[in-house]
Parts: C-alpha cells; structure tokens; sequence
C-alpha cells in the first residue's frame, strides 16, 4: 500500500510544487492513517490544512479507499 500512497503523491506534487510546496511521505500506521510532511511554502501556509484535507486526502482516498486519512507531522 505504501508504494500506491507513493504513486498517488507523486501524481499530486506538480500542483504543490507550482506554488513553492512539497510533500513527504512519512508512513502508514496500523490504522491506515497516512503521515505527510508539508515542506516548502506549506510548511508555513494557513491554507495548508484545507490542501491537505480537501486535496492529498480527498484524492488518496479516492485511489486507495482503504485509507482512513491523512494527518500531516513535523
């Protein structure tokens, strides 16, 4: 499943690289829970929680529906 997340954040980061962010896989816990990291301009932006939320979740979730979320980590 961690190769699927991968496939699916590297088909997301052009559209977060366009505005100066970026985003790290961390890992999958044992509750399908997917840890980013949001680097860049994320790492600081208040928008950064609807990105993760409304875009990374939405779309893995979409491509992998067994995933239950994403959380972002420092």
């Amino acid at each position: 499943m961690k190769e699927q997340v991968q496939k699916v954040l590297d088909k997301i980061r052009p559209a977060i690289q366009a505005d100066g962010g970026n985003v790290e896989f961390v890992e999958i816990d044992e509750n399908n829970v997917v840890k980013v990291r949001l680097t860049g301009a994320c790492a600081g932006c208040p928008m950064s929680q609807l990105t993760l939320k409304q875009g990374i979740e939405s779309i893995i979730k979409q491509e992998i529906p067994e995933i239950k979320a994403v959380e972002n980590v420092n």
